[in-house]
């Protein structure tokens, strides 16, 4: 779509408004399947469940935590559909045309980052595969690169690259790759849950796990209290919701190519409360069978696979769920990246370079491997911060343009977006006030409760957007015109 008069410094065709809708249902809730059915994923499922202490709590917790994740990404995603413009672009209507390139390289780092954390996982699936052989066993222990053994470097390159191959030909092509790996996971998972059901003599909701094996395997899902009690479950709840949080800022990168609202919402409703609970009920079977089996708590899929004993099974495994992941690294850390950084420099960087760049950046993290050390702190940390943009992003176009952009101003320096020199310094106040509560003080202060920082997103949104309201009703800016 072309945009009369656009600046180049902010326009190019990847940021243009979306001209072709394809997206159906069908594909919205493979974006779904995509970004849940992850190695990091299928964890913090299998753990939630388990913290749950019952099947009743799972359903109040993950149930009511899914309901909230369907409600925000309705939000996000009809601007999307009515705009038809990335997330950096409708960032600009709150941020500034400008200032909008901040929330969008907040966005890009974290995808950056994960985008090395979830390849990793991606071929850590291959390397547990391929070391049941005693010769590839003895390379990966005697062969050591980058501070990495020899299989793993092979192995995390190979799928680096091979997710450069999905991305090449644009968002079509990552379309037609979820739609046909988000229902491979879901054969594969149920073939896991069944075959290790069967073989523990039915399934059961009950896992019979002492608590402080429980605690100890589910230290990293960040939940904390007794199993089954209030305060458990109110931290089930948040970690699942808070588990969303990049792609509450981005998920308009999907949903501006639907057909229209209905494609979004019914594509949300089943790959979201629908999937989410199906997909975290079948993890959690699927870990209770296995602790009966082998006696171990396996709250990773490819922990489970290592111990068939037929090969065949084994590698089938591996590759879904290594296929899996490259699902989720596409959806969260490939498309995001891609337009944020299309956004800053949109002369010389398009879609694909974009992508390049992320890429890039994930494969130089991979000798430091900085997920292995203190990285669940630093993204923590740095994840709090898109609470408060998203506050602010939801209040601007829901509550102050009551959801009606001037799209062409979007891509115009001199527009009703311009605000202060390209940057609104009101969402940039807001931001800052609600970063201050969800991610600053939590973890880098003992000024708040030890709980806080559990709830640091939901601090985040709702302080940052009523800050922001306030603020934009004492400084009113110009009404927009509706989009054409």
């Amino acid at each position: 779509m072309r945009i009369p008069n656009a600046s180049p410094a902010l326009y190019n065709e990847d940021l243009a408004p979306a001209t072709e809708r394809k997206w159906g249902a069908f594909s919205i809730f493979n974006v779904w399947t995509s970004d849940v059915h992850s190695l990091w994923g299928y964890y913090l499922a299998a753990s939630l469940f388990l913290l749950c202490g019952s099947f009743f709590n799972f359903i109040v917790a993950i149930g009511l935590g899914s309901l909230i994740i369907f409600f925000l990404m309705n939000l996000i995603g009809y601007a999307g559909v009515k705009t038809g413009v990335p997330y950096p672009v409708l960032a600009r209507s709150s941020f500034g045309i400008w200032g909008a390139n901040v929330p969008a390289l907040v966005r890009a780092i974290v995808a950056c980052f994960w985008y090395g954390a979830q390849t990793a996982a991606a071929s850590g699936a291959i390397v547990a595969l391929l070391t049941r052989t005693d010769a590839v066993m003895a390379f990966h222990k005697g062969t050591h690169v980058l501070g990495h053994s020899g299989l793993e470097v092979i192995c995390f390159v190979v799928v680096w690259a091979l997710q450069l191959l999905i991305i090449q030909k644009g968002m079509e092509t990552v379309r037609r790759f979820q739609d046909l790996a988000g229902p491979a996971v879901w054969v594969m998972m149920l073939i896991l849950a069944v075959g290790l059901c069967l073989k523990a003599g039915g399934f059961s909701f009950d896992h019979g796990i002492p608590q402080d094996v429980l605690l100890r395997e589910t230290k990293d899902a960040g939940v904390t209290g007794e199993p089954g009690s209030l305060a458990a479950l109110m931290a089930v709840g948040a970690t699942w919701v808070t588990y969303f949080a990049a792609l509450y800022l981005n998920f308009c990168d999907f949903s501006r190519y639907a057909r229209d609202k209905d494609a979004v919402r019914i594509g949300n409703l089943w790959g979201l409360p629908i999937n989410l609970v199906l997909f975290s009920l079948v993890a959690g079977i699927t870990t209770i069978a296995a602790f009966r089996v082998y006696g171990e708590v396996l709250l990773h899929p490819e922990q489970i696979s290592a111990k068939f004993d037929s090969w065949f099974l084994a590698l089938l495994a591996a590759l879904t769920f290594a296929v899996a992941t490259l699902g989720i690294n596409v959806v969260a850390n490939f498309v995001s990246p891609a337009f944020d950084f299309s956004n800053v420099f949109p002369r010389v960087i398009n879609f694909k370079r974009g992508g390049y760049i992320a890429a890039g950046i994930a494969l130089i993290l991979y000798p430091f491997a900085p997920w292995e050390g203190n990285a669940a702190a630093f993204v923590g940390a740095i994840g709090a911060t898109m609470g408060p943009l998203l506050g602010v992003i939801l209040v601007d176009y829901y509550l102050i343009a009551k959801g009606s952009l001037n799209v062409d101003a979007l891509y115009l320096e001199h527009g009703e977006y311009r605000y202060q020199g390209g940057f609104n310094v009101v969402a940039f106040i807001a931001a800052g006030v609600g970063a201050l509560f969800s991610s600053i003080l939590p973890n880098f202060s003992n000024v708040l409760p030890s709980w806080w920082g559990i709830y640091g997103w939901f601090f985040g949104v709702a302080i940052a957007g009523a800050t922001y309201l306030v603020l934009t009703m004492l400084v009113p800016r110009a009404k927009a015109q509706p989009a054409a």
